[in-house]
């Protein structure tokens, strides 16, 4: 099969009429079920956590949701059928995947300081930084709840990796926070942050998926896999968005991630690659990092586009973006490889195999 470009239209890939069928699928089942577990929460818990899914708008009224891209729910719930199990026995795995990774998305927001998710304000920005934690904490809570609630082997062993993949979550999110006071971060730990940031998350749906369906330890493990190398296709790919993304279709600012600071893939591989576009982005990274005063100041240290527009032009000259494309080719064909080591159907592994190449190749 071709090598698919990360910055192409998903919609061209082979077997994408497959994979949309497969997550339309994943929404129809889990969504009522997150809807239902969302609403145990007391007021006005309840409507915050419903405006941060969607479901309703800042003034309470119904809205219409597009339900996320749900690629970790779809991936639950294949991974129960390539166990052996009917789909609806990853239901409990997605619905509490999707909890954890909302939790850390309200998180993520407010330290961030991002203000816009999905072309929509954050909720911190509509119901403030406390009603961002509370609900962030609630849901958190909620995902464990929902997968011990059965009370099987099964459930308990997909909690056990549940909790294990959380904590590798907020520990990616301490190393972004970290690293974007740094003057430099390599490759390596780039890697490692976005392995426990994106990656974890993505292995657990398939592992927890797997699990629940009934899979022995070393098919989950291998399942994992897969997950952790299509994690780290996805980030490769969004941090190229992150950067050279268009705002009217990532729904977040012109140079999203360089007003962050944030130390992405393109921004590390550009500082190891040597060359004179490294080198002065080198140099105006180390002044920025001097610059303390100026931090978190709300105007991105008095920045302008053109200024935005020059970094992203040095990491692209040194090769930053391509390496990082490069880099999503590498993990996708990595998580591909895992797929070798798990017995399943043909049908299964080809929907796998499609999921992979959708998630690689996308625009948002």
């Amino acid at each position: 099969m071709p090598r698919p470009e990360p910055d192409t239209d998903n919609a061209a890939t082979p077997g994408a009429a497959a994979v949309l069928a497969l997550l339309d699928q994943a929404r129809a089942l889990t969504n009522p079920v997150l809807r239902s577990v969302v609403g145990r929460l007391v007021p006005p818990m309840d409507t915050v956590a419903a405006y941060h899914f969607g479901w309703i708008d800042a003034r309470g009224n119904p809205a219409d949701a597009d339900g996320g891209k749900a690629v970790r729910p779809a991936l639950a719930l294949l991974a129960a059928e390539a166990a052996g199990a009917a789909p609806e026995t990853g239901v409990p795995g997605a619905v509490a995947i999707e909890l954890v990774h909302n939790f850390s998305l309200l998180h993520d927001d407010l330290m961030d300081g991002d203000e816009q998710r999905r072309h929509r304000d954050t909720v911190w920005k509509v119901h403030g930084p406390a009603q961002a934690i509370l609900v962030g904490d609630a849901l958190l809570a909620l995902g464990g709840e929902l997968l011990l609630q059965p009370g099987t082997p099964e459930s308990a062993r997909a909690a056990r990796r549940l909790n294990a993949a959380t904590r590798k979550l907020i520990d990616g999110q301490a190393q972004d926070i970290a690293y974007e006071h740094r003057e430099s971060v390599t490759v390596a730990e780039c890697l490692e942050m976005e392995g426990n940031k994106t990656g974890a998350l993505l292995a657990c749906a398939c592992s927890v998926g797997a699990v629940l369906g009934g899979a022995g330890d070393e098919a989950a493990d291998a399942l994992e896999r897969y997950g952790l190398h299509l994690g780290l296709a996805f980030q490769a790919v969004d941090d190229v968005l992150g950067i050279w993304g268009e705002p009217a279709v990532t729904g977040k600012q012109t140079w999203s991630d360089l007003r962050q600071r944030k130390k992405s893939l393109p921004v590390c591989a550009a500082l190891a690659a040597g060359g004179a576009a490294s080198a002065e982005l080198a140099s105006v990274l180390a002044a920025d990092a001097k610059n303390a005063d100026d931090r978190n100041t709300g105007a991105e240290n008095g920045f302008d586009e053109e200024e935005f527009a020059a970094r992203a032009a040095l990491i692209e000259e040194a090769g930053g973006r391509r390496w990082t494309q490069e880099e999503a080719r590498r993990q996708h064909e990595s998580a591909l490889a895992s797929l070798d080591e798990v017995k399943m159907p043909d049908d299964i592994r080809e929907r796998f195999t499609a999921l992979a190449d959708f998630v690689v190749v996308r625009r948002h």
